[in-house]
């Protein structure tokens, strides 16, 4: 039978040998085991993986994972069929929302007011978008990330205003924004680098490794996913951020 072993699966996937390892820990998956006891994975191993990653990016959390797999072991076509669907129901989606956002900001363009029922698709327009956040995020946090996350959510002060803080960062991203181009080692430069540690610091009081990694990688690859979701601030800031703190500590 072919296998392949940990490594090649992980150079294969995209997975890292420790978040393999990790859904092995959670019983997610159970990979074969050689005469040295080395993991390796076959068609109906790697067909497990595949769902437990399917529905992880879908947004299920992994507990629920757990139990779905338990329940209904792995049904490889009529994931592929999901997913497929899922594409193109996002597709259809943001092409609703491209053109609903477009008529909008012609009437403001044009000074007209925006009516009641216009207002209301807006609002749940924002809605929308914000739950897709947790299907893009997915893609990035590994096992542990987001087993980690949802220890840190359940951490934070009952007093958090999650509001008052997304506003915060519009505010402080608009005005970096409006200060491009800068020098990254400027004084102007580093003020903003201090502002923006300043308002992390309700994250980075709870971040674990995994955590700081996959929310890097996600806006290190803010290209490929800001087509389905609009990111808090344009890519041009958080090089300058990258390149500003990296300025900061050297």
């Amino acid at each position: 039978m072919d296998t392949f072993d940990i490594s090649e699966v992980a150079r294969r996937t995209g997975l890292t040998t420790r978040a393999l390892r990790f859904y092995e820990a959670r019983g997610l998956v159970r990979p074969l085991r050689t005469a040295a006891g080395r993991r390796h994975y076959g068609a109906g191993e790697l067909a497990r993986l595949h769902a437990v990653v399917a529905l992880k990016r879908a947004g299920l959390p992994l507990a629920r994972i757990g139990q779905v797999l338990h329940a209904r072991g792995v049904d490889l076509a009529a994931l592929v069929a999901a997913q497929l669907a899922e594409v193109e129901a996002r597709a259809a989606a943001l092409a609703e929302t491209r053109t609903l956002l477009r008529d909008l900001d012609r009437r403001l363009a044009r000074g007209e007011p925006l009516d009641l029922s216009a207002l209301c698709a807006l609002i749940n327009e924002g809605d929308t978008m914000q739950q897709d956040w947790t299907a893009i995020s997915n893609r990035y946090l590994s096992a542990q990330g987001e087993a980690d996350f949802a220890d840190a959510a359940q951490a934070l002060p009952p007093e958090f205003d999650q509001k008052a803080y997304a506003a915060a960062w519009s505010d402080l991203s608009a005005r970096i924004a409006a200060a491009l181009p800068l020098d990254p080692t400027s004084s102007v430069a580093q003020a903003f680098v201090a502002e923006w540690q300043a308002l992390l610091a309700p994250f980075t009081a709870l971040a674990t490794p995994a955590m700081t990694a996959g929310v890097s990688a996600m806006y290190d690859d803010m290209a490929n996913w800001q087509s389905e979701q609009a990111p808090p601030f344009a890519p041009e800031i958080w090089s300058f951020i990258r390149a500003a703190s990296a300025a900061a500590r050297g």
